[in-house]
């Protein structure tokens, strides 16, 4: 099999926060901003990884939730609960103070974790939880 991973999709509740982290503190590029108000689509990825996205996106939009799944996605958004990811760098220590810089919610310092791994956390302005792990 030849398969790769083309998207993921993170909620958003501002878009214009949630671009702003995305492209002016972390640095990838705006590929495609469609909608108005809060019910935008952005894809945003790295410069040097034109086939790897992801989509920010308003959540609970599908017409298939039911209104107590909605209230649902909304608490634990409020929580940081419902949406992560994980970011790789080479340079830990670089990018989280470029990060911090950028005024984002910091959960963790770079670490050293019992399992080996090297990592940092953020909250993104959705409350989506972002790991930057250091690649060896």
């Amino acid at each position: 099999m030849d398969i790769t991973i083309h998207t993921t999709v993170l909620p958003h509740v501002d878009p214009d926060a949630s671009l702003a982290f995305y492209r002016d503190t972390l640095g990838f590029e705006v590929r495609s901003d469609v909608g108005q108000g809060t019910m935008r689509w952005i894809t945003v990825g790295p410069v040097d990884q034109p086939g790897t996205s992801i989509l920010l996106a308003p959540p609970a939009v599908d017409p298939g939730i039911t209104d107590d799944e909605r209230r649902t996605i909304a608490e634990m958004m409020a929580k940081g609960t419902y949406g992560w990811i994980l970011l790789a760098t080479r340079d830990l220590d670089g990018t989280f103070e470029k990060v911090q810089g950028g005024d984002a919610e910091v959960v963790q310092e770079p670490t050293r974790q019992p399992y080996g791994v090297r990592d940092c956390a953020f909250r993104d302005p959705a409350g989506n939880l972002v790991r930057i792990q250091e690649l060896g």
